[in-house]
């Protein structure tokens, strides 16, 4: 299974004249059927960096507009009981969800990597930033034009 970091998805909706859009856009359509996975951390810091420029509503709409679009699938970390799973979504979802659309500030680019390496499936991780990345994992990582190549 492939990952995906922040980077790749903010350049899918930003930055519309970066010489890597056209292999940004095809590596996202040939990953979609292939279940790829995003951490729900990057998704977060992704709506903080739209913020910015996007309504309040639309940033509320994500699961739509993201996740249902690119067939993601949201990683969250393992909880073992009800009450952490709520605490997690209230703490780490929720919050900085509605501050973000309130104030418009940026989601702390935070545990991306660890939540990744928890999912046994994962094997590559897909990131523009590769130095930021190589050498303190076990997944490949690639650009999105490394995955394509044969």
């Amino acid at each position: 299974m492939v990952a995906i970091d922040t980077d790749v998805l903010l350049l899918a909706f930003s930055y519309h004249r970066d010489p890597r859009q056209e292999a940004n856009s095809r590596f996202l359509q040939v990953v979609k059927d292939r279940n790829p996975a995003v951490a729900i951390y990057s998704v977060m810091e992704l709506l903080g960096q739209l913020s910015f420029n996007m309504s309040a509503e639309r940033l509320g709409r994500w699961r739509l507009w993201l996740r249902d679009e690119y067939r993601l699938i949201v990683l969250h970390p393992d909880t073992a009981n009800r009450q952490a799973e709520e605490f997690f979504q209230h703490q780490i979802v929720d919050q900085p969800l509605i501050r973000m659309q309130e104030k418009r500030i940026p989601f702390i680019d935070a545990l991306i990597l660890g939540l990744i390496e928890q999912v046994t499936e994962v094997d590559v991780f897909v990131t523009w930033n590769v130095r930021h990345f190589r050498a303190k994992t076990l997944l490949t990582v690639l650009t999105p034009n490394e995955y394509l190549s044969p």
